[in-house]
């Protein structure tokens, strides 16, 4: 079973930026396209951006032009880079694939991300 450890998490003024990451264990991620979701609280967890196991990014209309999804299959890591941070994107973050039936494995401990000032 693949292990998904998320990190780069933190506190941050509404404007500012972080930068997510995700490792997978195993040999098989750079198979699959995958996808950062985020759940903040009270609300269902949502796709905010995914990219194919090719490079190809795609962002939600919501963080469009302010998030950035990368993936490094060398080291089974994506990265999700967030800018002009906003306090609606207040959520705990994950990382899973992103297939039609849905995310296939089990889900990490998640990054909690505060944007507040």
């Amino acid at each position: 079973q693949v292990q998904l450890v998320e990190s780069g998490g933190g506190l941050v003024q509404p404007g500012g930026s972080l930068r997510l990451s995700c490792v997978a264990s195993g040999s098989i991620f750079s198979i699959y396209a995958m996808g950062w979701y985020r759940q903040a609280p009270g609300k269902q967890r949502e796709l905010v951006a995914a990219i194919t196991s090719g490079g190809k990014p795609n962002v939600a209309d919501s963080v469009k032009d302010r998030f950035t999804i990368s993936r490094d299959n060398a080291k089974n890591t994506v990265y999700l880079q967030m800018n002009s941070l906003k306090p609606e994107d207040t959520a705990v973050y994950y990382c899973n694939t992103d297939s039609h039936g849905g995310p296939l494995w089990s889900w990490g401990q998640g990054t909690q991300v505060t944007v507040s000032s």
